[in-house]
């Protein structure tokens, strides 16, 4: 294993001849992809302590990849509690300007059923307590990535995928919730009926606000594990959650699989700051 201190100033250091620029952040049941060629295990500390687990970087499709599971290996993590800024800073001193991410939501609408994959392209955030910005202070930043938050490139390149292999929408509003708890079905109506949201989830916020803080492009396969709580004999159970991920992984590794050597080894996805104090 490889510990690191500091960012790496080669990547003679990781042991390839290139830094990672796409990182790959796993989901529920996402905690080992498997896909990687001469992999190796790189400890990261970072100023926001420990990232969820160690990153494993190896070669993908021809092309370096660093992989970090968003819960830790034997889901440690819960949805609040995990380290989002460690895992983003992390990534980025790696070299990393890309991630695609991968998550377990709920569907908010009939047409989304369990099973199927979607490329959100909006997000409602109705978290509480999380730590959401690098811009604690003394120096404040308010960042705009509202018109599109994930980056089109990258959607682009995830639909057109996963569209090979399943089901696939194309957009769609993810609305995140704090968790560990599902929605109540009061929530869930207003979800629906109020915000017209089509997912829910509860680990987007704030991974994405990080990494587009950080100028890091975002994109997000989604895997509709169940119905939330709206479809009264469909419940909402962590066990089907699971069951549907077993029966999917081996589609969303395909599906990362032939994304990888599209994605532009350096994208322009810089954010764009509202202001700076």
């Amino acid at each position: 294993m490889i510990k690191l201190t500091q960012p790496p100033k080669s990547a003679r250091e990781l042991g390839f001849d290139q830094l990672p620029t796409i990182g790959i952040i796993g989901g529920s049941g996402l905690y080992d992809p498997g896909i990687f060629e001469n992999a190796v295990e790189v400890q990261i500390h970072t100023p926001y302590g420990l990232p969820s687990d160690n990153v494993i970087v190896g070669r993908v499709s021809g092309r370096v990849v660093a992989f970090l599971p968003r819960h830790g290996r034997g889901h440690k993590y819960p949805p609040h509690k995990i380290p989002y800024r460690a895992n983003i800073y992390a990534l980025k001193s790696i070299g990393v300007n890309s991630i695609v991410a991968v998550s377990a939501v709920g569907s908010l609408r009939p047409d989304y059923a369990p099973g199927d994959f979607v490329v959100p392209d909006q997000f409602i955030d109705m978290t509480k307590s999380r730590e959401y910005t690098f811009y604690d202070g003394p120096r404040t930043c308010h960042v705009q990535i509202g018109l599109e938050p994930f980056t089109q490139v990258l959607r682009q390149i995830l639909l057109d995928s996963a569209s090979k292999y399943n089901k696939t929408h194309d957009g769609g509003c993810y609305v995140c919730i704090e968790g560990p708890r599902f929605s109540t079905k009061a929530e869930s109506r207003v979800w629906r009926e109020v915000f017209n949201c089509d997912i829910v989830g509860m680990t987007l916020v704030p991974e994405i606000n990080l990494a587009r803080e950080l100028g890091m492009c975002y994109g997000l396969i989604a895997l509709v594990t169940d119905y939330d709580i709206w479809v009264p004999h469909q419940p909402v159970t962590a066990e089907a959650v699971e069951r549907m991920m077993i029966e999917k992984i081996n589609l969303i590794k395909k599906v990362i699989v032939e994304a990888i050597p599209k994605i532009p080894e350096q994208p322009q996805c810089d954010v764009l700051q509202h202001a700076c104090i």
